[in-house]
């Protein structure tokens, strides 16, 4: 069978040229252009430092303090009991010991080991959900993105062919616009058929002028996400993608979008999120055990007090420890209860969010997998139909000029044959689009995937 004009129209819109950008060259340039994936990266990076956080809450820690300058001591005691060899006992004795105005210094240095700590534990467990995170919102944008480049990839080749065919379209009844005012003159033909033909002429001009709108539209917002040129936006054509369903049950695509579908992995770090949360504030989490080691001296040098006939006095003084130290908090003023009760529901808002996105991941996973199952059968009642109403225009176009039909009837038939080569075209974006929306909602959407035939 030779190809019909519209049919030719169809292919035209599906091969392409040579100057047309492919749909993982769309890709490839959208991640680097789209500032969604700039911002995913900078919190893949915070993510990265937060991991380090998390494990650098169990490191010793060591700190150091030093001070000098002018200072002054006077410490007094009364009413003191002492005894010496020689002095025998004596009681009621007073001491003193002043410096007034000296030179002095201070330093201490400590150095910490937490050993059990509760808060701390769940610090650390939050810190590397917050690391996980950042990892999940990078790939889930990037998956997002990619489905987001496929279908405005999508929307600009099937404005492309739309326009096509619609001008292709135009084509033919502009010549049975001519053909009729012919007949018309020759008295072969009523004029209600002339009125027809530029009915139907003018109102495929006002379609081809919205479609060329829409073309532009849709390469403005592909060009605004991947920053192409004119010369890669023009002629762009539907990828060759396959058509058959994807392999496996709903069963098991049901389990895979459960077990990998990033949002919900998203929600499931946040419910956890809120159990650490809780976990700080439940009773006991403020209890510490640390390992601490402890040095410091203090040193004072002056005159003393009065006026100066005690002579010149300096003090000093040097303390060091090293062992465990409890921190144990007994009351907190029911502070720490209201905290666990406000977290407490919080968890339970994050739990039943997280039911609620499982139920509409089920959801939308069913509906794009029944789909795709009635994608072949749909595929080929299509094709059927183009090709019946390629044979009725056929049919029709012939009976024309013998004159067994009218201008209408032809009209017609030339568009049902239009929208049957649009609706064939439309099914299979529909169908490749909706293999990579179940792949995505399986966590399974891949750069690989948009090159697949």
């Amino acid at each position: 069978m030779h190809i019909k004009p519209l049919g030719a129209a169809l292919l035209l819109a599906w091969g392409g040229l040579a100057t047309a950008g492919t749909l993982p060259q769309a890709w490839q340039a959208a991640r680097q252009q789209d500032p969604d994936m700039a911002v995913a990266q900078a919190a893949r990076q915070t993510g990265d430092a937060r991991r380090q956080q998390a494990r650098a809450l169990w490191n010793p820690t060591v700190g150091a303090s030093a001070s000098a300058g002018l200072m002054g001591a006077d410490n007094r005691m009364g009413g003191a009991s002492f005894s010496a060899p020689g002095f025998g006992q004596v009681d009621g004795a007073s001491f003193r010991s002043a410096v007034d105005a000296g030179a002095g210094y201070r330093w201490s240095l400590g150095a910490r080991l937490p050993l059990y700590s509760p808060e701390r534990r769940s610090q650390s467990r939050q810190l590397e959900l917050a690391g996980d995170a950042g990892e999940l919102l990078w790939t889930a944008t990037e998956q997002q993105l990619m489905l987001k480049t496929a279908e405005r990839y999508h929307a600009v080749a099937l404005a492309s062919a739309h326009l096509q065919l619609l001008k292709q379209q135009q084509v033919s009844v502009d010549k049975a616009l001519v053909e009729a005012q012919d007949r018309f003159k020759l008295g072969d033909q009523p004029i209600t058929d002339s009125f027809e033909a530029r009915a139907r002429a003018e109102g495929l001009r006002a379609q081809v002028l919205a479609a060329e709108v829409d073309v532009q539209l849709a390469r403005r917002a592909l060009a605004d996400s991947t920053g192409w040129s004119d010369a890669q936006l023009a002629d762009i054509a539907l990828p060759n993608t396959a058509t058959t369903p994807l392999a496996g049950g709903l069963d098991a695509w049901l389990e895979r979008a459960r077990a990998h579908n990033l949002p919900l992995r998203q929600q499931t770090l946040a419910v956890a999120n809120a159990q650490q949360e809780l976990a700080k504030a439940e009773r006991g989490a403020g209890t510490t055990v640390d390992l601490v080691a402890q040095a410091g001296r203090d040193h004072l040098s002056g005159s003393g007090p009065g006026t100066g006939t005690l002579g010149s006095s300096a003090m000093s003084g040097t303390q060091y420890m090293a062992g465990i130290q409890i921190n144990l908090p007994l009351y907190t003023g029911g502070q720490r209860a209201a905290r666990a009760l406000e977290l407490a529901g919080q968890l339970q808002q994050a739990q039943a969010e997280l039911d609620r996105a499982q139920q509409q991941v089920a959801q939308q996973t069913r509906a794009l997998w029944l789909r795709l199952q009635a994608a072949e059968g749909r595929g080929a009642a299509l094709l059927a139909a183009r090709e019946a109403s390629l044979a009725r225009l056929d049919a029709t176009r012939l009976g024309r000029q013998v004159g067994h039909r009218t201008t209408l009837e032809l009209l017609n038939a030339e568009s049902d044959a239009s929208a049957a080569e649009l609706a064939l075209t439309q099914w299979r974006s529909a169908v490749a689009l909706d293999r990579l929306r179940l792949l995505q909602l399986a966590g399974a959407l891949e750069e690989a995937t948009l090159a697949q035939p």
